[in-house]
């Protein structure tokens, strides 16, 4: 380890790691530098000029995000001269920024509104022209608002460095510059994946979910409707942050209860459907290695990776499992089999789906998973709309009595719970592949190989004498790496799960925002999320997916078998090459 050099921040000696840039020397003794454009994850832009400090010996104020410590540095971060300095950069930028904070979808957890705060600034000085854009609308799930744009360059960052699709660039100069997709192309029609991690980075507000929640309150006080939801695992490991909880606590039973009040008849949990997919996903990867079928299996519970795939890598199409997601799993269902049990047409039900997820939004509306000519979810809600619907219904959250999930599709196991994490799917599927394959119960259920938030991580199993290689990615930058190992040794792996998004649902693009003095996507918070759904995992009696009473008793009324002709009807699907105008695979 390199020996400790000595720098000065406001006069005060300090010993600190050499190596590292004044912002990061900074915040470990404690002082807090603004910033705006810097992100941990990303690479160092220094675009926003926020975080300047002053070097003595240096003739200009420097970026501390970019500027390296070095030994007897003598540093400034909050004199006289630097905070007006500070002041007259966000002033800029606020005088070319609407003047809408009050019914802006970040007002109260907007960084430069923050910023704008800390420093004191209670007036616009600066006057002239401004920049005027039309909100792109065309996507299903992603708004972009060019006028809410402070140019901080995360959202392009994140989309090339992070998750790899390269949909956003910065175009044209000057005061013309505006991020956009190639071509300055609709995001409905560019090769956007609808993951919503610009959303998850972006400052401001430049980028949203497609919001329903107006549609979804109408809906809700409609006599003539059965109105039914499911909500994803990773929600209820999240919600609470919304609600000013720290990270990591399940909230499941108050949000079922919070559903309930809202005008939902039916709360189901798509950690039900999540053990129907393990059901269907195992069954079809044995039925592939016991009859030569395509390896590596490729999970498909992943929106965002699902039209990754269909854009780069229309090649692998074959070896992706033709299983639904959970969610589309649970919306067939409702609109059939609990449509029946209930005896009422399933055009007068609504299909909700709380998702952590905004690529869900897309998902749902995709001609392939029409059942029976209908939407099987008529109306997907992220985690950041259904808290805000829950607040804005006046329903108080953080002391509800808890409540249990409708039936019969409601009822899951521990392996549901961990869909939610990277990792979970393979796991879950392997706890129920082993039985079934072996006629033998795992003992040893917890996979810590395939645990954490490392990029790519491999696992082996033994089934039966025979060895199955896996291997987990989350993040679709993460993903592109391993599918061009797939390209190059074909046989390396016989499954694969592949999440879109950092962490998997946990850190997906419609959680909750990052609060104040809080970063977006911080690993520690990921952490406590997935932590909260091992401990759900842990704490069920039932642990493993096919040992799930409602999932047996749906085999019985109406599936009859994993893969039988019913099953194919409402809970597969199939996938097909999508690619935009002028956009090539990246096999070439």
């Amino acid at each position: 380890m390199a020996e400790q050099i000595t720098i000065y921040i406001n006069n005060k000696e300090y010993k600190v790691d050499p190596g590292q840039t004044i912002m990061q020397a900074a915040d470990k003794l404690g002082f807090h530098i603004p910033r705006l454009c810097y992100h941990p994850k990303l690479s160092i832009e220094g675009a926003c000029r926020v975080c300047i400090v002053e070097v003595e010996g240096a003739r200009n104020y420097v970026a501390s995000c970019a500027y390296p410590v070095a030994n007897g540095m003598k540093i400034h971060t909050n004199s006289q001269e630097l905070r007006q300095a500070r002041r007259d950069i966000i002033e800029l930028i606020l005088d070319n920024h609407p003047l809408d904070c009050h019914v802006c979808e970040r007002d109260g957890n907007c960084e430069l509104q923050r910023l704008a705060s800390s420093m004191g600034i209670r007036a616009r000085h600066f006057q002239g022209e401004r920049k005027v854009y039309d909100k792109d609308l065309s996507s299903e799930a992603v708004i972009r608002d060019p006028e809410k744009c402070i140019l901080c360059g995360r959202c392009v960052r994140m989309c090339s460095e992070i998750q790899q699709v390269h949909n956003l660039t910065q175009a044209h100069r000057g005061f013309d510059t505006v991020v956009m997709p190639a071509y300055d192309m609709p995001m409905g029609e560019s090769v956007c994946t609808a993951c919503g991690q610009c959303i998850n980075v972006c400052p401001t507000a430049a980028f949203l979910e497609k919001n329903y929640t107006q549609d979804l309150f109408q809906k809700l006080n409609d006599p003539n409707l059965i109105k039914v939801v499911q909500f994803a695992p990773s929600v209820r490991a999240a919600i609470g942050e919304a609600f000013g909880i720290e990270p990591g606590r399940n909230m499941e039973g108050e949000l079922i209860a919070a559903l309930r009040k809202l005008g939902f008849n039916y709360v189901f949990d798509t950690q039900f459907s999540a053990d129907l997919t393990i059901m269907e996903e195992g069954s079809e990867f044995l039925e592939r290695v016991q009859n030569n079928g395509k390896l590596p299996m490729i999970t498909s519970c992943s929106s965002a990776w699902m039209k990754c795939l269909e854009q780069f890598y229309p090649d692998l199409i074959e070896n992706v499992s033709t299983c639904k997601s959970p969610m589309s799993m649970q919306g067939a269902l409702t609109k059939s089999y609990f449509a029946q049990k209930i005896g009422v047409d399933p055009k007068k039900i609504l299909s909700v789906a709380a998702m952590c997820c905004t690529a869900k939004k897309y998902e749902a509306a995709r001609e392939e998973l029409l059942v029976d000519g209908m939407r099987g979810v008529d109306i997907v809600v992220t985690t950041r709309e259904i808290s805000w619907m829950i607040k804005s219904a006046g329903i108080d959250l953080l002391h509800i009595q808890p409540e249990e999930p409708d039936h019969p599709l409601g009822e899951s196991s521990g392996a549901g719970a961990i869909f939610g994490v990277t990792g979970g799917v393979m796991e879950a599927a392997i706890r129920t592949a082993y039985e079934l394959y072996t006629g033998q119960t795992l003992i040893d259920i917890e996979l810590e190989s395939i645990r954490g938030l490392k990029g790519i991580k491999e696992g082996k199993i033994d089934l039966d004498g025979k060895e199955i290689r896996v291997a987990v990615a989350h993040g679709l930058g993460n993903a592109c790496k391993l599918l061009d190992t797939v390209r190059k040794d074909p046989e390396r792996y016989h499954f694969i799960e592949i999440m879109g998004c950092p962490g998997g649902c946990i850190g997906g693009g419609g959680q909750p925002y990052a609060q104040a003095n809080s970063i977006p996507l911080d690993e520690g918070a990921l952490m406590k999320r997935a932590q909260a759904l091992y401990d759900l995992d842990r704490g069920k009696t039932i642990r493993r997916s096919h040992d799930n009473p409602d999932v047996q008793k749906l085999y019985k009324e109406f599936l009859h078998s994993p893969l039988s002709k019913v099953s194919h009807k409402y809970l597969h699907t199939h996938y097909k090459a999508k690619l935009p105008k002028g956009i090539i695979p990246k096999n070439g």
